[in-house]
């Protein structure tokens, strides 16, 4: 016998399609807003930790202080600024992915072999030149492959957005668990959840591929 309340529903996909692709298409924003800002912050503060290598630690500590703060905490705590808005929730992921994006960057940049640094300074290039046209490029499949990571991690972040009704996927999940378990609801969500996470893991993958052909692809 059928049961009254199925995990697989084709029917509750066609009948609820527009839904889906609106939740998707903020989950998408959210995600690419979020890291769109993550990296706005890391790339000031990677280039301070390169200035000030003492200071390295440091921001790598704060930005991991930041990281151990309970997502549901954070977004109640920028609640009062932001509103109920999508900009609390980008706001808190873009926080959470600065730590790997700021770890990625600075491992990327202490990889780049000393020599190779001592050979673009002793051909007369300045600091700024070294950094953009050597250290930068050697960094690169690191720094994506941290991209990639944060990437993935935010995507399934989003979902906690739910508190202020800006959730993507994680809206419709908070929904189907308060519509009495609504188990079609809540799995095809998350399976499209996940399903978003690797189409952009797979994207960014490619991406790294295109940019440094030379290099590895992690996995």
């Amino acid at each position: 016998m059928e049961s009254a309340n199925p995990w697989l529903s084709w029917s509750y996909v066609q009948d609820n399609s527009a839904a889906l692709v609106s939740a998707g298409i903020e989950h998408l924003w959210i995600t690419v807003a979020s890291m769109a800002l993550g990296i706005v912050m890391a790339v000031p503060l990677t280039l301070l930790a390169r200035r000030h290598a003492p200071w390295a630690p440091s921001l790598l500590s704060g930005s991991g202080i930041l990281y151990t703060i309970p997502s549901l905490a954070l977004i109640s705590a920028l609640w009062p600024l932001f509103g109920l808005t999508n900009l609390t929730v980008i706001v808190a992921l873009a926080l959470y992915a600065l730590l790997i994006l700021l770890r990625g960057a600075l491992l990327g940049l202490d990889e780049v072999p000393a020599d190779v640094v001592d050979a673009a300074r002793g051909m007369g290039m300045s600091d700024r030149e070294i950094m953009v046209s050597v250290e930068f490029p050697l960094a690169l499949p690191t720094i994506l492959s941290g991209l990639r990571v944060a990437t993935v991690s935010t995507v399934g972040l989003v979902t906690v957005g739910a508190l202020v009704g800006h959730g993507g996927f994680g809206t419709l999940i908070l929904g189907g668990l308060n519509e009495n378990f609504y188990h079609a609801k809540i799995f095809t969500a998350t399976i499209a959840c996940v399903a978003l996470a690797l189409i952009l893991d797979f994207a960014l993958r490619a991406l790294e591929r295109g940019l440094t052909p030379w290099a590895k692809v992690a996995v």
